[in-house]
């Protein structure tokens, strides 16, 4: 597993597609309304998919119980986690959920990236 992390706009998926050799067709989506697909290539935009699990009172842990389904795979997410603490409950939740996801995900990852201003950090 790959995890490809940073703020909104910032080139992620253009670099994971360029890193990994991904096709359009090999990238899901996530919507704040879906389940995980097992067997992904790529998944982009996990921030929504941990939305839709506070918004439905579930752990997305869960979706990542068995890590090893998940070896194969780019994960894409975007950094919800920084700057001002938001004043709604629910966004304050789905930020820690995303944060303790990225926590979960980060020790299993072969490597991490951090991408900033369309320039990749190896952070692992």
């Amino acid at each position: 597993m790959h995890l490809v992390i940073g703020g909104a706009y910032q080139g992620k998926l253009e670099y994971a597609k360029e890193k990994f050799n991904i096709k359009d067709e090999d990238v899901f989506t996530c919507t704040e309304s879906g389940d995980l697909p097992q067997g992904s290539k790529c998944l982009y935009r996990l921030e929504l998919f941990t939305l839709s699990c506070v918004r439905r009172g579930i752990d997305p842990c869960g979706a990542f119980s068995d890590i090893g389904a998940w070896s194969g795979c780019v994960i894409i997410c975007e950094d919800i986690f920084c700057g001002v603490v938001p004043l709604d409950p629910l966004a304050r939740e789905w930020r820690e959920a995303t944060g303790r996801l990225l926590n979960k995900l980060s020790p299993e990852a072969c490597s991490v990236t951090r991408i900033f201003c369309g320039i990749p950090q190896k952070l692992k």
